[in-house]
């Protein structure tokens, strides 16, 4: 007959919470060692030991004279002693098996409850956890630590300093370095030159280069390149005369006679050279008019007539489509990046030089402005609470997944060295206290039966 198989069992919410991560090895490591501080702090525990046990046994001892003083007739003095002895011997048992029992087994007797270290680790932790979460990374208990806390003003009196501003912008200028550094060119390049080219194919250019056109018409700022053109056609066909006119007779038929090319040539010259002259002298030529019309209709063309548009959208297509221009887009960023990285060594820089005056004057403001002190206390509140709901999970299981990772025999040693020392006070104040409370007992139980 085939034995059934086992069934298998989920983990626990326990053992959920018990899987270490990785934030919190380090801290597994360290707990599971055991420092030379550690065996020193334990050295200490040792001494507490046996002092606590050397008074239980001084009780003891002066219990049992005080009983056999009281056997022989010593007086009534004797009971009092017995009496405070007895209790003293009381308590400091209790004590002794409170604290013991924290740590392991007392006499290694299977009692319930004790040892509660080394067999509730894992439930400790994910208490501890759970306690930390909702005690400390509330919304609200977040809100009030750092609204008490004032960041908004201490900022701003800290950045005021002219040496803090100094340190804050070398650290950023360190950072941008750092990151540009990290950045690989081809990359950036292959997402900045998508990125334009996405954005021009996305929107239309025409209507904006019509409206703008239509301003430049309006002002009469076209007037000035017109100007400067003119001038230099006026001056250009100044210096080469003989050029424009060898360019006319050559285009002349080849059965005139040369003489009549070159008479045609030169007519031709001079009423291009007036032309010019007078479009150049004359700020209200027919010709300046006219171009003005045409500019004027362009612009309104750009901006209502469809095939104009799709025809500077074609060109726009073509234009952005080749490769020269592409290497010219992704050709920036390495421009830019080099002036960036210049800039950010150069501690006279003028990007160095704003960043630190902005700095001066952003914390100059924040140390006297209440209504900017409350925008950046809004702010960085809203980025802690953001953190300490989003992540509280992952920030409690530190806690408990730590925990969990902890060597139990281990821990309870490495716990006992730290805090036992304290804890065997509490034995000696059991055997003190105890005294005193069987001495007031005793005293107080004679009074009334006498």
């Amino acid at each position: 007959m085939e034995r059934s198989k086992p069934e298998e069992k989920g983990p626990t919410d326990v053992e959920e919470h018990a899987r270490p991560t990785d934030a919190a090895n380090r801290v597994v490591r360290a707990m599971n060692t055991f420092s030379a501080a550690d065996e020193e702090k334990q050295r200490g525990v040792r001494r507490m030991k046996l002092t606590a046990a050397g008074l239980l046994l001084f009780v003891a001892v002066v219990y049992v004279l005080a009983k056999w003083a009281t056997n022989e007739g010593a007086g009534a003095w004797a009971g009092y002693v017995a009496a405070a002895a007895e209790a003293g011997m009381v308590g400091a048992l209790a004590d002794w098996f409170a604290v013991t029992a924290l740590f392991r087994r007392p006499l290694g007797l299977p009692i319930p409850h004790t040892a509660i270290i080394p067999t509730k680790k894992d439930q400790l932790g994910v208490s501890l956890g759970e306690f930390v979460g909702e005690n400390f990374l509330s919304e609200d208990v977040v809100r009030q630590r750092l609204r008490a806390v004032g960041i908004g003003s201490r900022l701003g009196a800290w950045l005021a300093e002219p040496d803090h501003a100094d340190r804050v912008t070398a650290e950023l200028s360190a950072a941008l370095r750092g990151a540009l550094t990290v950045l690989r060119d081809s990359d950036v390049q292959a997402v900045v030159g998508e990125a334009i080219t996405r954005r021009a194919d996305a929107q239309e250019i025409a209507p904006g280069i019509g409206k703008m056109l239509e301003k430049i018409v309006a002002d009469g700022g076209h007037r000035r390149v017109v100007d400067l053109v003119v001038a230099r056609a006026h001056d250009w066909l100044v210096l080469h005369d003989e050029q424009v006119m060898d360019a006319v007779q050559g285009g002349a038929p080849g059965w005139t006679p040369r003489f009549v090319d070159k008479k045609v040539g030169e007519r031709v010259y001079r009423e291009l050279l007036r032309f010019v002259t007078e479009m150049r002298d004359m700020p209200s030529h027919p010709a300046r008019g006219a171009l003005d019309r045409f500019l004027g209709d362009f612009a309104s063309d750009l901006q209502s007539d469809t095939d104009t548009r799709a025809r500077v959208e074609r060109l726009k297509g073509e234009v952005l489509g080749r490769g020269e221009v592409q290497d010219l887009i992704a050709s920036a960023w390495t421009a830019v990046r080099s002036m960036i990285v210049s800039a950010a060594e150069d501690e006279r820089s003028e990007l160095r030089l704003r960043v630190r005056a902005s700095l001066l004057s952003l914390g100059a403001r924040m140390a006297v402005e209440p209504r900017l002190q409350a925008k950046v206390d809004g702010w960085v509140e809203g980025a802690a609470v953001y953190v300490v709901t989003t992540y509280r999970r992952e920030i409690t299981s530190l806690i408990t997944d730590t925990v969990a990772g902890w060597d139990a025999e281990h821990t309870t040693k490495k716990i006992e060295a730290n805090i036992g020392r304290d804890l065997q006070f509490i034995r000696i104040n059991g055997t003190v206290v105890g005294s005193l409370a069987g001495l007031v007992i005793y005293t107080v139980s004679r009074a009334v039966g006498a």
